[in-house]
C-alpha cells in the first residue's frame, strides 16, 4: 500500500511541477521558437484539455477500473512530454501541450479516488496532507529545477525530466495496486463536456485572432464569438438535462458553495497571470536568465505554500469568510504592487510584490476546498470538490487567454511607432522582433536605443496587464462577502453528532 502511495505521489508531483517548470523556461522557449504573441497558448492548451478530461476520466474509472485509466492518462502525459521536447514552433508546442493536458486530466481525480478506495476514513486526512505536501514541494522545486535545466542543458529537458519519474510511477501502480473488480455504472456528461470545450476554444480563438489576424468586426471574429455564446448556452441546457452533470446545479442553491466557487474562478485568474508574466518580465525587461526567473518566482510559490497551510489552521478558529477577507485584501495589495513595475523596478521589490500575491492566493487552496463541502452529505463531497477544481481550471484557462490577448495588443500598440520609424530608416530586421529581448546573446548585438524602446514597450504591456488583472481580484473579494459565517469547527461537531 505504501508503494502505491509513492507511485501516486510521484505522478502528482510530476504533473504539478510541470506547470511551474514550463513557466520558468517560457522566456527561453520563446527566444528559441518565436511566437511572443502566442506564448500563452502553451499554458492555455494544457489547461483546456485537462479541464475537459477531469470529469470524464473520473467517471470512466468508476465504470471500468481506476488502474487502467490512471496508467493510460500517465502514459498520454509522458507521450505529450516527449512530443513537447521535439517541438520546433510555438504552435506545435501548444498542440503537444494539449496532448499532455489530456493525460493530466486523468491524474488528479483518479489519484484521489484510489486513495479513497484503499484507505479508511480516519486515514484519508493524513493522505490529503501528503498530497498537499507534494503540491508544495513541486511549487518550490519547480521554478528552481526549470531554471537550472534551461540554463545548463536545454529547455527541451524541462519536458524530458518528466519521463524517469513518470515511468517509475507507472511501474509502481502497475505491479502493486490491486484494485477491486467491482465497478459502478456511471452516466457521463458527454454533451456537457463537448459543448463546453467547443465554446471555450471558440472564445480563446476569438480573443487570440481578434485585432491580429482579423479585425474585431470581421465575419470570422463575430462568428467565433457567436459560436462561444451558442455552445455556452447549449452547455447550460445540457447540464439541466444530464443525469450526472459536470456542474451540479442543485449544489449552487447553497450560498457558501456558490460563493466559494465564484471566488475560486476569479482569484485563479490573477494568480495564473502572475505565474506566466513574471518570468517574461524578468527575462525580457531586466535581461535576466531563466535561473533568475526561477528565483523570482520562488517567493510566490513559497508564499502560496505557507498561506495554504496557515489557512487550513485558521479556519478552525476563524470563519471561512473572515479568513478569505484577509486573503483577498493581501492579494489585492499584491496585484496593486505588481501593476506599478517599470523598467527601473528593483529586483528586491519585485520579490516582495510576488510574495504578496502568492501569500494572498494560497489561503484559497485550503479554505475554499473545505468551505465548498461544508454542510454537504459525504456522498456529495466528490461532486463538490471536482466542481471547484473544474471551475478553477476554467477560470485559469479563459483568464489566461483574455490577459494574454490584452498583453499582446498593448505590446503591439507600444511598439507600432518604433517599428514604423525603423522601417523608414531601413533598419528592419531581427531587432524588430521583441523576442530578441529574451535572448541575452542576441540582445547584445542590438543598438541600445532600440533595446531601450523594446524593453519599455514590453514593461508597459506587462504592468498594464497586471492593472487589468486587478478587476478579477476585486470581484473575488466582493464574492468573499457573499460567503456565510461558518467555520470548520462547526462542521466537525456536526459530523461527530451524526456518528
Amino acid at each position: 500500500m505504501n508503494i502505491v502511495v509513492i507511485g501516486l505521489l510521484l505522478s502528482i508531483f510530476t504533473a504539478s511541477m510541470d506547470q511551474t517548470i514550463v513557466s520558468t523556461a517560457m522566456g527561453t522557449i520563446v527566444a528559441d521558437l518565436g511566437g511572443l504573441d502566442k506564448f500563452v497558448w502553451v499554458t492555455s492548451a494544457y489547461l483546456v484539455t485537462e479541464m475537459a478530461g477531469m470529469p470524464i476520466f473520473g467517471k470512466l474509472s468508476d465504470m471500468y477500473g481506476r488502474k487502467r485509466f490512471f496508467i493510460f492518462g500517465l502514459c498520454v502525459f509522458l507521450l505529450g512530454s516527449i512530443l513537447c521536447g521535439t517541438a520546433t514552433s510555438i504552435t506545435q508546442l501548444s498542440l503537444y501541450r494539449a496532448i499532455q493536458g489530456i493525460g493530466g486530466g486523468s491524474l488528479m481525480p483518479i489519484a484521489f479516488a484510489i486513495v479513497f478506495n484503499i484507505f479508511p476514513p480516519d486515514q484519508r486526512g493524513k493522505m490529503g496532507g501528503l498530497f498537499g505536501a507534494a503540491f508544495g514541494l513541486s511549487s518550490v522545486f519547480g521554478p528552481l529545477l526549470g531554471a537550472y535545466i534551461t540554463d545548463h542543458f536545454s529547455w527541451h529537458w524541462v519536458f524530458y525530466i518528466n519521463l524517469p519519474l513518470g515511468i517509475l510511477s507507472v511501474v509502481l501502480i502497475s505491479f502493486f495496486y490491486k484494485e477491486s473488480k467491482e465497478h459502478q455504472k456511471q452516466n457521463i456528461d458527454w454533451w456537457g463536456a463537448i459543448t463546453l470545450v467547443i465554446g471555450t476554444v471558440s472564445l480563446m480563438f476569438a480573443l487570440e485572432l481578434g485585432g491580429n489576424k482579423f479585425d474585431w468586426g470581421s465575419v470570422q471574429i463575430i462568428g467565433l464569438f457567436t459560436s462561444f455564446v451558442i455552445f455556452f448556452l447549449l452547455f447550460l441546457f445540457a447540464e439541466t438535462r444530464a443525469i450526472d452533470p459536470i456542474l451540479p446545479f442543485k449544489l449552487f442553491r447553497k450560498r457558501l458553495f456558490t460563493a466559494s466557487n465564484l471566488i475560486g474562478i476569479f482569484i485563479s485568474i490573477p494568480f495564473i497571470v502572475a505565474i506566466v508574466f513574471i518570468p517574461l518580465y524578468v527575462q525580457g525587461v531586466t535581461g535576466g536568465t531563466a535561473t533568475r526567473s526561477g528565483l523570482i518566482l520562488l517567493p510566490l510559490m513559497v508564499g502560496t505554500t505557507v498561506s495554504s497551510i496557515l489557512g487550513g489552521s485558521l479556519i478552525q478558529k476563524v470563519s471561512y469568510r473572515n479568513t478569505m477577507i484577509f486573503s483577498g485584501f493581501v492579494m489585492f495589495i499584491g496585484m496593486i504592487l505588481l501593476s506599478t513595475i517599470t523598467v527601473n523596478t528593483h529586483i528586491g521589490l519585485l520579490i516582495v510584490y510576488v510574495f504578496f500575491v502568492g501569500f494572498g492566493v494560497g489561503f484559497s487552496f485550503s479554505v475554499l476546498g473545505t468551505a465548498a463541502v461544508h454542510g454537504l452529505s459525504p456522498r456529495e463531497f466528490g461532486s463538490a470538490s471536482s466542481t471547484l477544481a473544474f471551475l478553477r481550471e476554467l477560470g485559469m484557462t479563459v483568464g489566461l487567454t483574455i490577459y494574454g490577448a490584452i498583453q499582446s495588443h498593448i505590446l503591439k500598440d507600444e511598439l507600432h511607432d518604433l517599428f514604423r520609424s525603423m522601417a523608414k530608416m531601413g533598419s528592419a530586421g531581427q531587432s524588430q522582433n521583441p523576442r530578441v529581448l529574451l535572448s541575452p546573446e542576441v540582445r547584445e548585438h542590438i543598438p541600445s536605443n532600440i533595446i531601450d524602446h523594446l524593453v519599455s514597450g514590453l514593461s508597459k504591456s506587462i504592468s498594464h496587464t497586471f492593472i487589468w488583472a486587478i478587476i478579477p481580484t476585486v470581484i473575488a473579494l466582493i464574492c468573499v462577502f457573499v460567503m456565510t459565517n461558518e467555520k470548520l469547527i462547526i462542521e466537525e461537531k456536526q459530523t461527530k453528532q451524526s456518528f
